[in-house]
């Protein structure tokens, strides 16, 4: 296993990388947040073993500009801050695992091998596609054929949905539970209302239908 260990006290790095490497594992040791981040952009190592408090570039940072760039590699905090609103801002910043100073090796190293044990994540989409329609989901745009099309946010969470099941049929209930999260039948035609209003901006301006009405059944998405 290939570990990089960013620690600025040098006795625990040593203590760190020592231990590790007894267990036969390879150990790169950085005590610069900055420096880090440029060698761990290699995706080279199987695990980090990351401080918060680091000179040039703080722990959380460092961690949170790697998954940025898609960089999965599995992380762990290990530092002194262990506030409970602490450990939350870790995992919400990308850390896959949290331990506070002081800790025993042996827990660092039974911690490090889970996390090396988990499969691998797999990158979610950021943009949907159907024929010329695509649907950015860090930007929140839309467009179709390069046109920009401004949803509200209803029928951007409805266009989601229907462009996430593409080529699948999607009931009246499918879309009223997962879309407006009502698992009941309120008895009116808000999901009507709502595709109507989805086609005309999506559909109703270009040459082809992609939004279908699948009768008896519910709606799909087609390319």
């Amino acid at each position: 296993m290939k570990i990089l260990v960013v620690e600025d006290d040098p006795t625990t790095s040593e203590f760190i990388a020592r231990g590790f490497s007894e267990e036969g594992h390879s150990v790169d040791s950085l005590a610069d947040g900055r420096t880090a981040l440029g060698q761990a952009m290699s995706g080279s190592y199987d695990v980090l073993v990351v401080d918060r408090m680091l000179p040039g570039l703080d722990g959380l940072s460092l961690v949170k500009a790697l998954r940025a760039a898609q960089v999965s590699t599995p992380a762990i905090f290990l530092t002194s801050v262990g506030g409970v609103e602490d450990r939350i801002a870790g995992l919400e910043a990308g850390g896959d695992d949290y331990l506070v100073k002081p800790f025993a090796f042996g827990e660092l190293s039974a911690r490090v091998a889970a996390l090396t044990r988990r499969p691998p994540l797999q990158a979610e989409d950021t943009v949907l596609r159907a024929a010329d329609l695509e649907m950015d989901l860090v930007r929140r745009e839309v467009t179709r054929a390069g046109e920009p099309i401004e949803l509200l946010p209803r029928e951007f969470a409805l266009l989601e949905h229907l462009l996430r099941r593409k080529g699948r049929v999607q009931t009246r209930t499918m879309l009223l539970e997962n879309v407006w999260d009502i698992h009941f039948d309120p008895g009116t035609n808000v999901v009507e209302t709502h595709i109507s209003r989805l086609r005309a901006k999506v559909d109703k301006p270009f040459e082809r239908d992609l939004i279908r009405t699948v009768r008896g059944a519910g709606y799909r998405i087609d390319d």
